[in-house]
């Protein structure tokens, strides 16, 4: 129970609705008792007439007065019950609100680095069916073992009254039935894990197939996907019949149990009446339905502690991730205004997850409404540098100055509000093609949206789908093509008009004529904004106030494109090589 304690803060800030939920089990209980009790009464009246000691007219008066107390208690004991599960099950559903939240607001905190350690599949798996597990345990796992306690001390203290013998042989195999459960739940928790973590394989596998489809359909190997899905498949099927198997011995347990508390009844009670022990057959018969009262009860506890065992499997596993402290964290509160002054101080960077050195001692500079262009190698480091700008991840050595203050030491929030980040993998969300370009500004007109798709080369082409603007794109955007997804995520960057715009590499799947015309719009759009363009095409970065050319993660050239064409490197061989391919096209 140790990782369920993590839910403790949700109990107390639902208390008061738990408690009321408590109190109204109790008396409900205490109603539902009533029917034994008359139960009884009526054999004693009916045993009364038999032996001539009432008139039939008391007869009748005293068996129509049981029989409705019987029928009215059953009724308000069922609307109790009711009031009982509403209260104490929405509960649970609140708790199940409030624990997705925490989990996705962790899930928004942590850093790249997580999301590169860890699979979709199974970030979903946690949110999803783990703390469905968790809150079966806040609701009806708790809803049941209050129902079985008020009943058990309710119950016990009434046969305790009838007779205290016979209460001592019916609880007798009680005892027994705790050992069992005691060491079932053991198992159940071991096998539980086991079950949580093949659900999570077969979402990441489903997942990763889904999203990858054209390429399993390109290579034509749909069949050994499934045949790989088959596999994993069977093998979680394997430790659900594992985890079934002992869940299964639970019920007939009980059923055995229960049924030889009856014999014992019937029998005890039997021999007491014969010795005249106990006044009336009537109280075997209120024994029989105290026992049988208590058979769903006593059936729960088998199922309820199976319940507890799988959500503290679940809380494990979301216990893990919501440990894990950010490695960027946000420090200020205050906002200062970003101008887009940036200068790297001999910074080095290496990542965690292959332990590769991207950058090595970079030194640059670029004043607030400057263009930069950073052009190298597949792998030079170029990427990572717009990352540190937008502090996706921090660096290892050196500094990074924005407006004349460390990085660190800036609102992370007013930071990358402060920023328009186009990616080399243009992701675009399962929305419309509209407010895919408001995410940038949520507030943006319509005129707004029109306009940075204008800018962005990528109106004309809007307009001409059936639903225009308002067309809903499959996911990751997969309706539109790669350079037209390219554009909509320019459009969103420019929209916000950012003091700070960073392109990866943005243009590379437009063709040369509609790249033009894209960077004249961005020319005039970030007039005053600070740009920093990534690219393998020198004709996105001759018009830069600076260009930077990376190798292995070191800077090998600076300087504008009027110097650079005439050093002799890697620019100029770049730039000569790409005259010759445009020359050889257009012949």
């Amino acid at each position: 129970m140790k990782e369920l304690q993590h839910l403790n803060k949700y109990f107390l800030k639902y208390k008061t609705h738990l408690l009321i939920g408590m109190v109204i089990t109790v008396v409900a209980r205490i109603f539902l008792l009533f029917t034994p009790r008359y139960v009884k009464q009526i054999f004693i009246v009916v045993e009364k007439a038999l032996d001539g000691v009432i008139t039939e007219e008391v007869f009748k008066a005293e068996l129509l007065e049981a029989i409705l107390y019987i029928i009215g208690a059953a009724i308000i004991g069922s609307i109790l019950t009711f009031f009982m599960r509403q209260t104490i099950i929405n509960v649970s559903r609140y708790i199940e609100f409030d624990l997705k939240n925490e989990i996705y607001d962790q899930y928004q905190k942590l850093s790249l680095n997580f999301y590169k350690k860890n699979r979709t599949g199974d970030l979903m798996n946690r949110i999803t069916e783990d703390v469905g597990r968790v809150r079966m345990y806040a609701g009806p796992a708790i809803m049941y073992s209050i129902n079985t306690f008020a009943l058990f001390v309710v119950v016990i203290i009434y046969m305790v009254n009838a007779s205290p013998k016979l209460t001592l042989y019916t609880v007798l195999p009680l005892p027994i039935l705790s050992v069992i459960i005691y060491k079932l739940s053991k198992e159940i928790h071991k096998r539980s894990t086991i079950v949580q973590e093949y659900l999570s394989k077969l979402s990441t596998f489903t997942q990763e197939s889904f999203s990858g489809i054209s390429v399993i359909k390109a290579y034509g190997i749909e069949a050994q996907t499934s045949m790989n899905f088959n596999s994993l498949a069977s093998e979680s099927k394997e430790k659900q019949i594992s985890l079934a198997k002992v869940q299964a011995w639970f019920f007939p347990m009980m059923i055995l149990l229960i049924g030889t508390s009856n014999l014992l009844v019937i029998y005890i009670g039997g021999m007491q009446y014969i010795n005249g022990e106990i006044e009336s057959i009537g109280t075997i018969a209120e024994f029989i339905i105290y026992v049988n009262m208590l058979t769903w009860p006593v059936a729960t506890v088998g199922w309820v502690t199976s319940i507890v065992q799988q959500a503290e499997a679940s809380q494990k596993r979301i216990n893990e991730f919501l440990k894990i402290e950010p490695e960027i964290k946000n420090t200020i509160d205050t906002n200062t205004e970003i101008t887009g002054d940036i200068r790297f101080n001999n910074v080095s960077f290496t990542y965690d997850d292959t332990n590769i050195q991207a950058l090595k001692d970079i030194s640059f500079s670029i004043k607030a409404g400057e263009t930069l262009a950073i052009i190298g190698k597949t792998g030079s480091g170029k990427s990572t540098i717009l990352d540190l700008i937008g502090r996706l991840y921090d660096i290892n050595e050196g500094s990074i100055i924005i407006n004349e203050t460390q990085i660190d030491k800036l609102n992370l929030n007013n930071l990358r509000d402060s920023i328009g980040y186009v990616p080399q993998d243009a992701f675009l969300f399962s929305d419309s093609i509209k407010n895919n370009i408001k995410f940038g500004k949520e507030n943006a007109t319509d005129d707004d949206v029109i306009q940075a798709a204008k800018n962005a080369q990528v109106h004309k082409n809007i307009v001409k789908f059936n639903s225009g603007y308002d067309t809903v794109l499959g996911e990751r955007g997969i309706t539109l093509s790669g350079g037209q997804k390219q554009r909509v995520s320019i459009a969103r960057a420019i929209i916000k008009s950012p003091k700070i715009l960073l392109f990866d590499d943005c243009l590379s799947a437009v063709d040369t004529e509609t790249e033009e015309k894209i960077l004249k719009n961005l020319n005039k759009i970030s007039k005053g904004k600070t740009t920093i363009i990534v690219s393998h095409r020198v004709s996105s970065a001759k018009n830069a106030d600076k260009i930077i050319v990376l190798d292995d993660g070191e800077i090998v050239q600076e300087g504008t494109h009027d110097t650079l064409i005439n050093i002799d490197g890697y620019y100029k061989h770049l730039y000569l090589k790409q005259l010759s391919e445009t020359a050889s096209n257009e012949s």
